[in-house]
């Protein structure tokens, strides 16, 4: 099994504020992370490091043994914006990766069999603006999947969505990890949402951040957000963000 994530001793400051101090993390190959933390505690920065596109920073990290130094096909990332191409369609937004790697020709078929797996099937040739935002979400995915990456790193890719698109796109996504059994990291602010689709959820502490607890889920999927457990880690995870009894700021929705 692939997509093994070593994190080790990172430190990132952008000017003279300190974001990441000393930050540690194991991703064992095939497992589902959620990094949630106040605002600004840098879990969009881990997870750029992760992809590669973050410079100037010290430590490590490792996929699968080789140290990451640049991004890379292994890594595929969506994020909370759909940042497609409005001039493209779907076919050719999910194909663009291939065609810049000039391998298109001979991955056609992935390109169609990512498109119906993500459920746009028949919405091939439309252009972005003619979407809704959870269908341009889709087309999200299926760009960052067509290459079939050891790892896909999500930056609240359901942050935009309603609630009803949000939950529905949720159970997509855990579809699509059985369906490649990959590694995927990603970036919430919505506890419920870390509970529901992890198999672990890294708490972070305010910048400098560091890991402040990780959180083994452990609940059958697919799972009730109304059972007992559910809420007692929906309260643990919230008493460990200090906002148990005095929420002054909320990050968190229902």
């Amino acid at each position: 099994m692939v997509g093994k994530i070593n994190i080790q001793n990172i430190n990132k400051s952008f000017d003279e504020v300190k974001v990441l101090n000393n930050f540690n993390l194991n991703v064992e190959p095939g497992s589902f992370i959620s990094l949630i933390g106040p605002s600004g505690c840098g879990k969009s920065t881990l997870l750029r490091i992760i992809g590669g596109l973050e410079k100037n920073y010290e430590g490590e990290v490792f996929l699968d043994d080789e140290k990451i130094v640049k991004a890379g096909a292994d890594r595929g990332f969506a994020f909370q914006g759909s940042n497609l191409f409005p001039w493209l369609t779907v076919k050719e937004n999910v194909a663009f990766g291939l065609k810049a790697r000039k391998i298109y020709k001979t991955h056609k078929k992935d390109v169609d069999d990512i498109i119906e797996l993500v459920g746009l099937k028949g919405f091939e040739k439309s252009y972005p603006h003619q979407l809704s935002g959870g269908m341009q979400q889709r087309a999200s995915l299926a760009r960052a999947l067509v290459g079939h990456p050891k790892v896909l790193l999500l930056d609240e890719p359901l942050g935009a969505l309603d609630a009803f698109t949000r939950m529905n796109l949720q159970d997509e996504i855990l579809r699509i990890k059985n369906e490649y059994n990959m590694t995927m990291i990603m970036v919430t602010h919505d506890v419920d949402e870390a509970i529901y689709m992890s198999d672990k959820v890294v708490v972070m502490s305010a910048r400098p951040s560091k890991v402040e607890a990780v959180i083994d889920i452990e609940l059958a999927k697919p799972r009730a957000r109304k059972q007992d457990v559910f809420v007692y880690y929906r309260n643990k995870i919230l008493e460990i963000l200090n906002y148990g009894g005095q929420v002054q700021e909320v990050e968190y929705t229902i």
